[in-house]
């Protein structure tokens, strides 16, 4: 009987190992992961290769580790009137037959400034990879610098900042605004659009100047992204890009920003609007740390979603507004800049309420959850909230932003694996580390708020 027991306890014993040798296995199967490839050429390119093959295209990215942020002092815009430039012509293609190369081959293509880099990319179908990588290639080693390329792209430029902020209701509200009153240091706080008296007076030297000194490829990331063989693409990448030179590139300005000690606030006239706003914002913790994630899960909590907690009282509960926009980094999201940063949210609301009566308002939110702290309840449901938008992010554009996390991630922290342990940062955020982190950045004196003054609804009353 003794024997048969123990016959029975070690079946038992090997069908529980091998249940949980299946459950790992299915875990392991089912955790998030994206393939990567990464290398870098002699010339310093950074290089990432992720094959996809759930459709038969394409992304080509390159990243310059060059934004607004670390412009010439003295040419606001700078960095996004040659992002126009780019499109201008190269060695072998003239002016626009870049854009027409893609747009012939189905492709679709941008290119866009941001703080900490200037970004292009191409959605093309895969068996265009070797002509993209060709054209990147070309205008890498060599843009069409021309007096008159700059002049129409001064004008470009210099009408696009009329339409989108001069000329504009809330013009540059809070996205351009805000940075400019809440930071102290030049390189955060000044006008990134670009002042017109500063674009008009760029000159051709400038241009080649900035051309030379930042457009290289010990500067740069190259993400391909979709379905192609790796063998294939490797050989392309080293034929087309490996022999542009790489440059000495000049030492990074001090970027960093003291910090803020009491609140700030400022009114702006906006003769263009019919009804006030409200943007407040607070200064991030450094990018990477414990409170940097737990700052992605207080975001959630408070502002993204009908169910967060400033939509429920300003919204909901108070009806001072119809809806209440936010994030960490309104040029992108919380992963893709590298340096000082702002999380804030704005509103607009209706002629007559009180300025005080909405800060009040604001004030509770932010005092209920300094003293009761986020439950647990709101940390799980705060970082179903984060995947789902993580995922979002990286199915944009067919892949365009999983290609921008992988080229953000080579050029900040030379190291695009990290796009598959981002889960794993949140998932250790505690509800103890996200009180602490409230108590820590999201207090009155570590804020800056603007008020807009609607001269047009003024008027009209």
């Amino acid at each position: 009987m003794k024997r048969f027991t123990l016959i029975i306890t070690l079946a038992i014993g090997l069908l529980y190992q091998q249940c949980q040798q299946q459950q790992e296995k299915k875990e392991v199967e089912n955790k998030f992961h994206i393939p990567i490839e990464y290398f870098t050429l002699d010339n310093g390119l950074k290089v990432i290769l992720s094959q996809d093959t759930t459709t038969p295209t394409v992304v080509v990215a390159v990243y310059y580790n060059i934004g607004f942020r670390i412009e010439p002092k003295d040419r606001t815009g700078f960095a996004h009137l040659f992002e126009h430039m780019m499109f201008q012509g190269s060695e072998n293609l003239g002016k626009m037959e870049f854009v027409n190369l893609v747009q012939k081959n189905g492709g679709i293509l941008n290119g866009s400034t941001r703080f900490d880099f200037t970004n292009y990319f191409e959605v093309v179908p895969a068996h265009k990879l070797e002509t993209m990588l060709w054209a990147e290639a070309d205008r890498m080693k060599g843009l069409a610098i021309t007096q008159e390329n700059l002049s129409n792209q001064q004008g470009v430029v210099m009408n696009e900042v009329k339409v989108n902020v001069l000329n504009q209701p809330y013009g540059g509200f809070p996205w351009l605004d805000m940075p400019q009153y809440a930071n102290e240091n030049w390189y955060n706080a000044h006008n990134f659009y670009g002042d017109l008296e500063d674009l008009e007076a760029a000159s051709l030297d400038d241009v080649q100047e900035f051309f030379k000194t930042y457009y290289a490829p010990n500067n740069a990331a190259l993400a391909i992204v979709g379905d192609f063989e790796t063998d294939a693409a490797k050989q392309w990448v080293s034929q087309y890009f490996a022999g542009i030179p790489s440059v000495k590139l000049p030492e990074k300005p001090d970027i960093a920003e003291p910090v803020q000690t009491e609140e700030k606030r400022f009114t702006k006239d906006d003769p263009l609007a019919n009804r006030p706003a409200m943007a407040i914002a607070y200064h991030m913790p450094a990018k990477n740390t414990d409170e940097y994630y737990a700052m992605g899960l207080i975001d959630q909590v408070l502002l993204q979603g009908d169910n967060s907690l400033l939509y429920q009282e300003l919204v909901k509960r108070q009806g001072y507004t119809s809806d209440v926009n936010g994030s960490i980094n309104y040029l992108g999201n919380m992963f893709n800049y590298n340096g000082p940063m702002l999380w804030m949210f704005d509103f607009t609301y209706d002629q007559g309420i009180e300025k005080d009566s909405l800060l009040a308002s604001v004030d509770s939110v932010f005092g209920r959850l300094a003293t009761e702290g986020v439950t647990r309840e709101q940390l799980d449901m705060a970082m179903i909230k984060l995947r789902s938008s993580f995922y979002d992010e990286l199915g944009t554009y067919f892949g365009v932003g999983k290609a921008d996390l992988l080229c953000t991630f080579a050029l900040f922290d030379d190291d695009p694996s990290k796009i598959n342990h981002i889960e794993e940062h949140f998932a250790r955020v505690t509800p103890e580390l996200i009180n602490k982190t409230i108590k820590e950045y999201l207090v009155p004196e570590h804020r800056t708020i603007l008020f807009v003054n609607p001269l047009a609804g003024e008027a009209a009353r």
